[in-house]
């Protein structure tokens, strides 16, 4: 067994993926724009990754824009039938690298089509909806209009699954109305657990839910507990991070990013650390 097995599997619509997967996010240049300071680094993380056993990526084609799933297409095509390859849709880039809604029937067209062809898939294993109402924060907002439209692409066979990203319990609800919602991503990890009722809520309909930035993003975590967790088990804080992640949950799904191969072996380790119920209660109280 590798170290990657022990993290267990979970179903993703219907294919079991485990439970440590990769975020794509990070192949992209600074401020998720643009191209990569090392390209060639770039696809020796996703070539890595996938030897390592990772077989789910996380990826969007408004990261960079193109710019990550170009990589992946150049470093992993053709895929491996056991990789499962999730995008999300919902925003575009500015000339600014800011950050713009795209919910109309027409923009998610054609970014379901651009993901398509820059990945050089002929369906798409999962499409999150990407939820844009308040980008820092899931805030209430219509969705049956742009969930609708996903629904009818599915119908067309573009897409298998469709998820939600950065929404609400409320709307998670309203979608189950909709389409079926296989799974949902939304920003927590070990500091940041405003989102608990809703993970028990998914997992008791076996339904995954996967975090972003489990290791806190763009201001990393930092924590006293974490750190002497880390220092007694021999482990760095984000390995424990993520291990705690693993334990919380059953349907939890991780999806850490890196654009270095050090880091990224250093988190699928994560998957083989233990942590006691002593030390789990020292890390529930940080949230």
């Amino acid at each position: 067994m590798s170290v990657i097995d022990k993290a267990g599997t979970f179903t993703l619509g219907d294919r079991p993926v485990k439970r440590i997967g990769y975020g794509a996010m990070q192949l992209a240049g600074p401020g998720v724009f643009g191209p990569p300071k090392d390209r060639a680094e770039a696809l020796a993380v996703l070539r890595e990754a996938v030897e390592l056993g990772v077989d789910h990526i996380d990826t969007s084609d408004f990261y960079g824009p193109h710019v990550t799933n170009e990589i992946i297409r150049e470093a992993l095509h053709p895929y491996r039938d056991d990789l499962v390859i999730v995008t999300k849709v919902g925003a575009v880039r500015g000339t600014d690298a800011s950050w713009k809604p795209a919910f109309s029937p027409q923009a998610l067209t054609q970014a379901v089509h651009d993901n398509l062809k820059n990945l050089a898939l002929d369906v798409l294993e999962v499409v999150n909806l990407r939820l844009m109402f308040d980008p820092h924060a899931p805030a209430e907002g219509p969705i049956e209009e742009p969930l609708t439209a996903l629904a009818e692409l599915q119908a067309k066979g573009l897409i298998k699954h469709i998820g939600l990203s950065h929404a609400t319990a409320r709307q998670v609800a309203e979608g189950r109305g909709i389409c079926e919602i296989v799974c949902v991503q939304n920003m927590y990890n070990v500091a940041s657990r405003k989102d608990d009722p809703l993970i028990d809520e998914l997992a008791e309909h076996g339904t995954a839910f996967v975090p972003y930035f489990p290791l806190g993003g763009f201001t990393p975590l930092q924590s006293d507990t974490l750190d002497a967790v880390a220092a007694k088990l021999e482990a760095t804080p984000m390995q424990v991070a993520l291990a705690w992640l693993l334990r919380r949950a059953p349907n939890m799904v991780l999806i850490p990013g890196t654009s270095s191969r050090a880091h990224l072996r250093e988190n699928i380790e994560a998957a083989g650390l233990d942590l006691p119920d002593d030390v789990m209660a020292e890390l529930n109280a940080i949230g």
